[in-house]
């Protein structure tokens, strides 16, 4: 069961914390892997233009350091605005594959009055590993992360 208070009050600890925006970033996403062990992968991209930029991330490394709006998984998230959920990824044609390994993907944007600029992407080994309170739980971290864009 998904307690997810606690691990919202240590990321908004990091967040409000001493530091620079890129360390800040950086103990965020070591913090969530640590809590959430099931995300095999948590990647910050950065919307630049047309294209989200990778950032900061924990986990596999990935060959995808940018991506163009409205390609795969990330730029369709970008494009509309939302957070997506693929509870299979191999049976959607939009994704990119960062590991042969992965399974299921969510990707939350990061706003600040309603303009979208950053985006936590992550993956699972695990098919169908985002449930509504993995979502919930990712919305309000990214609410949490907008200051440090």
């Amino acid at each position: 069961m998904l307690d997810a208070q606690p691990i919202l009050d240590a990321l908004a600890r990091i967040t409000t914390g001493p530091g620079s925006a890129p360390e800040k970033r950086r103990a965020f996403v070591r913090q969530l892997q640590r809590a959430r062990p099931l995300y095999t992968g948590i990647y910050l991209y950065v919307l630049r233009g047309e294209a989200l930029v990778l950032g900061e991330y924990v986990g596999r490394p990935t060959e995808h350091t940018s991506i163009p709006v409205g390609a795969g998984i990330c730029g369709a998230s970008a494009r509309s605005g939302r957070t997506l959920v693929v509870d299979d990824v191999l049976s959607d044609e939009r994704y990119i594959a960062c590991s042969v390994e992965t399974r299921s993907e969510i990707v939350v944007p990061v706003k600040r009055g309603g303009r979208y600029l950053a985006q936590i992407d992550i993956d699972s080994d695990r098919p169908a590993a985002f449930g509504p309170k993995d979502r919930w739980l990712l919305e309000r971290a990214a609410a949490l992360l907008a200051p440090l864009y």
